[in-house]
């Protein structure tokens, strides 16, 4: 992309000694761009456009596994060097909120509370106000955003249409009944393993699963209204999730392909067409689509089943999202927040759509996009984009705000794995895990407590 005009008065040859730097940490990812770049490659273009336009400043990018970011942080902030500016994963942003420096001070700000209604900082025109309403009621608390959406994913369903056709399906499922009359009809076709669908067993699915129901998996509005304190992973909605689940894999429709988490399996498990549906990230749409085409089959991209006895919420959005450090001078803190502005630009938010496939955050981007005829030509790409507008917005639709979700997803797909696996009673199982997962946000909360304490 072209480079914008300067908007401040100094010049390109400011030395490089007097510029402000700005410290940004982002999630990187072990997968390429759609054109074979390294992940992170689109990002470090506009942060060099960014610098051009603005030569006061030095933008210093750095990437980190996205499952190790809060250690990598806390680390850097009991050494003295915290970023400006970290990329948390969707799921560690109560991690995020809860952050303390060794006073006991919050290490991170609200980034609505920064932007102070301004519309332009550094002449980089604020658009946190075209955010999809979805995407930013997820990233926002009491109201106001607390971090700046930059990757978001949903979950979609994926199917193979060449085996729905010789199967006689001829409605892509929109509901669990629907899902189990397409696998039965797939299970007398002849010439195939009698498979029908297969997903992951990863935390996601199941905070997926909960949300389609209109289901919580934390009071306090699902840790929304305020730092939740009991988290129940043994719900009525998460009961029947599990059974139906049970029921699929005791009909032989559901294939299991490994372990927790097992994603690659299930992308080989489809792509072999060993099942006909899968669950998978919106973010996989392109990379499925191309290697359904390689096996000689088109996909199908729609939203993912529901419980049809169950009301509708919607689905959580995943992804990272950027939090702003508390406490930075006014100058250093400006950078940081025209920068985030310039990343989802208009045109920079529909490029990081095209360069990686996740769901363009303003509408904007997504003007751009359809005006361009980009999802005339990808149809399929557009179905993240109107699953979210199709959320009520609620706090089950939302999704948790959870400490040590990640802990806890581990117990829940532990528990699932025992019922896969083992025939375990899922009742017996996830009431067991419901005890784990309580212990672990209990002494999450304690931790919390005290480094609030400490600062008083």
């Amino acid at each position: 992309m072209q480079a914008p005009e300067p908007k401040d008065s100094q010049g390109p040859e400011q030395p490089e000694d007097e510029r402000i730097v700005l410290d940004v940490w982002l999630a990187n990812y072990p997968f390429p761009t759609y054109d074979g770049r390294e992940f992170l490659a689109p990002l470090r273009e506009r942060a060099a456009e960014f610098e051009r336009a603005h030569p006061g400043y030095r933008i210093d990018i750095t990437g980190h596994d996205f499952w190790t970011m809060p250690d990598m942080v806390a680390q850097a902030v009991s050494e003295g060097r915290a970023p400006h500016v970290a990329g948390y994963y969707a799921t560690d942003s109560q991690l995020a909120r809860d952050a303390r420096r060794a006073d006991g001070t919050p290490l991170f700000t609200s980034v609505g509370a920064a932007l102070a209604g301004r519309t332009e900082i550094l002449g980089e025109p604020v658009v946190v106000g075209d955010l999809d309403a979805t995407v930013r009621d997820s990233y926002s608390f009491g109201g106001e955003l607390v971090s700046l959406p930059l990757t978001v994913t949903t979950m979609l369903c994926y199917a193979n249409t060449k085996l729905l056709e010789r199967a006689g399906v001829t409605e892509l499922p929109r509901t669990w009944e629907e899902v189990v009359e397409a696998c039965e009809a797939l299970a007398g076709l002849e010439g195939h393993t009698g498979h029908g669908i297969t997903w992951p067993n990863d935390g996601w699915v199941f905070q997926q699963a909960i949300a389609l129901q209109n289901g919580l998996l934390a009071d306090r509005d699902n840790g929304r209204s305020g730092p939740a304190r009991t988290v129940d992973v043994a719900s009525q909605q998460m009961l029947d999730w599990v059974r139906w689940w049970t029921l699929l894999q005791e009909k032989g429709h559901y294939l299991y392909t490994g372990g927790p988490s097992d994603w690659g399996g299930t992308f080989e498990a489809f792509v072999q067409q060993r099942v006909a549906f899968t669950f998978d990230s919106s973010k996989a749409a392109r990379e499925l689509i191309q290697a359904g085409a390689q096996s000689g089959f088109e996909v199908a991209v729609f939203p993912l089943p529901r419980n049809a006895k169950s009301p509708y919420a919607g689905q959580p959005v995943s992804g990272d999202s950027l939090w702003l450090a508390h406490g930075l001078d006014k100058a250093t803190e400006d950078g940081a927040l025209a920068l985030m502005q310039y990343l989802i630009s208009p045109a920079n938010a529909a490029d990081w759509h095209r360069t990686n496939g996740f769901v363009p955050v303003t509408g904007a981007a997504l003007d751009r996009l359809e005006k361009s005829g980009w999802f005339e030509r990808r149809p399929q790409q557009r179905v993240a984009g109107e699953q979210l507008k199709g959320s009520d917005r609620s706090p089950a639709a939302l999704g948790a705000l959870l400490g040590d979700f990640a802990g806890i997803n581990e117990i829940i797909t532990g528990a699932m794995d025992d019922v896969l696996r083992n025939g375990a009673d899922p009742v017996n199982a996830f009431g067991e895990a419901a005890v784990k997962a309580q212990q672990l946000l209990d002494a999450y909360s304690a931790r919390a407590q005290a480094a609030v304490a400490s600062a008083v």
